[in-house]
């Protein structure tokens, strides 16, 4: 379990930290209204990731432990939903836009945003449907148990990443601004971590 739980982190700290709508959103309303509406928008994008994990744990857990070929099929769906957000990262502008035009905007209102931008997106539904089910360590196990534990991994570990931007906000922007090469460094970066995570899930287990 603890190998799984640390690989698992280690793939989840790397999609954290690769630029995305979600922590390009919480940049941007950091350098707007500071670190505190970074973070706030943080928690909002965190407890949508809570809906998502019980959906998945409670619509998709039952399915997979009924059939085999099932899960395999899941895993190979998975797989190839993976290797086209490769391909379309591989096909997008290697450009990273920060802009502080953003209005200003309450905590509160902060939070649902970053909830109902998170609920409300099936790609988000969709990527753990793919990647979460790779790193489950153990079949005869609770598989809902197993799905908690794993979402509970990736919203502490997403919540610091984010958290460390929204703190870090100006630092980043001048370092991401001064760089003219990093935004096609972090673009390779996303597709191999996606190709690696597509193999991994394809890879039976002992």
């Amino acid at each position: 379990m603890i190998e799984h739980l640390l690989s698992f982190s280690l793939a989840t700290l790397v999609l954290a930290l690769s630029p995305g709508p979600d922590n390009i959103y919480v940049l941007t309303q950091s350098l707007v209204n500071g670190s505190k509406s970074g973070i706030a928008t943080t928690a909002g994008l965190m407890t949508g990731c809570i809906i998502h994990t019980t959906l998945l744990a409670f619509g998709i857990s039952a399915l997979i432990t009924a059939s085999e070929g099932l899960f395999y099929g899941i895993k190979v769906l998975g797989a190839l939903y993976l290797l086209y957000l490769a391909y379309k990262i591989y096909r997008d502008d290697t450009k990273i836009s920060i802009t502080s035009s953003a209005p200003k905007k309450s905590y509160s209102e902060l939070f649902k945003i970053g909830f109902i931008m998170n609920l409300v997106n099936p790609k988000v539904m969709i990527f753990f449907l793919a990647f979460f089910p790779a790193f489950l360590w153990n079949d005869s196990e609770n598989t809902i148990v197993q799905f908690y534990l794993l979402g509970l991994t990736f919203i502490v570990v997403s919540f610091l990443v984010f958290s460390s931007i929204a703190l870090l906000s100006g630092t980043v922007s001048k370092f991401l601004l001064k760089k003219k090469s990093v935004g096609t460094i972090l673009k390779w970066l996303q597709i191999l971590v996606f190709i690696g995570i597509a193999i991994f899930i394809l890879i039976p287990k002992n």
